[in-house]
């Protein structure tokens, strides 16, 4: 198990009705989620709505969220972008505040080569050498995959730790393996392939599920590291309808419409993402209530 746990959860930015920053919220969203399984809170990355959000809102959050958790659970900042100087600067700012670590996603729109790929988070990484640094491949967003050999060449970096693998590719996360120490850390970035990485040499998940069942979440998990697979298939099977679910429009307009479900005033999302349909609201009803979700535990 690497320095972050089993299960980490990618966690949402609520807002206020005028569409500002409910810190609040989040304090009392991050220890519910410290409570509830999460091992470590991911904050201000895809589901946190970080393209929308401006720096001074990220720190606030970072340092909100870290008091809120302090002691339970570790924090890791959202700190990237595709200007490698921004990325620095975050960077360095998270270290300031003494976080966990930095997740740090492939550079989106400028579509670099693999090496500027290299250099981009070698970089970031030498500026702030004693920080822990996740890389996160997510090609369906940022349109370039983080090939296994520059994923490979990054992990003999010191504090180059792990990956968020939400490529999708199964061979891919092999090959990552195969190429990478035993104590770099491979994390899924989709929920419903938690349990087939784990088979391939995965650690865990870096989740939006873990909003509602973080606890199932561990236990799937668990069951797999004692050789309980049949166990694990279960959980994994249970809660499918749910991964799906939770992807049935763009993240995070699911989850948080399933933390409202359960009571949670995380507001709605910042344009140009939309609210909530009447059809997703039905999905969303259906599976919560399948599961026994709708009331908060």
């Amino acid at each position: 198990m690497t320095i972050f746990g089993r299960v980490m959860t990618a966690m949402v930015t609520p807002f206020n009705p005028e569409g500002g920053v409910d810190y609040a919220t989040a304090e009392a969203l991050a220890a519910h989620l410290a409570d509830h399984g999460s091992d470590t809170l991911v904050i201000c990355g895809t589901t946190g709505e970080s393209p929308t959000l401006s720096w001074d809102e990220e720190f606030a959050l970072f340092q909100a969220v870290q008091q809120a958790v302090s002691g339970r659970a570790k924090v890791v900042a959202g700190a990237g972008s595709n200007s490698t100087a921004e990325a620095i600067s975050a960077t360095e700012q998270a270290n300031r505040l003494r976080l966990d670590g930095t997740l740090q996603v492939v550079p989106y729109y400028n579509k670099p080569p693999q090496e500027g790929l290299y250099q981009h988070f070698r970089a970031i990484a030498e500026s702030n050498p004693d920080l822990p640094l996740i890389l996160y491949n997510v090609p369906g967003r940022t349109s370039q995959n983080l090939l296994p050999e520059t994923v490979s060449r990054l992990a003999e970096i010191s504090n180059v730790v792990a990956v968020k693998e939400a490529s999708g590719n199964l061979d891919q996360v092999s090959q990552i393996r195969r190429s990478t120490p035993d104590d770099f850390g491979i994390y899924s970035g989709d929920d419903s392939l938690t349990l087939p990485m784990l088979a391939v040499g995965a650690q865990g998940v870096i989740s939006v599920a873990s909003h509602l069942v973080g606890d199932r979440l561990q236990q799937m998990i668990r069951a797999f590291e004692q050789g309980q697979s049949q166990a694990a298939t279960q959980i994994h099977l249970d809660l499918f309808p749910l991964f799906k679910a939770l992807f049935h429009v763009t993240n995070p307009i699911p989850v948080k419409a399933a933390l409202a479900m359960q009571g949670w005033s995380v507001g709605g999302t910042r344009l140009p993402l939309a609210d909530k349909s009447e059809n997703l609201t039905q999905i969303l009803h259906s599976v919560l209530s399948e599961l026994e979700l709708l009331n908060r535990s």
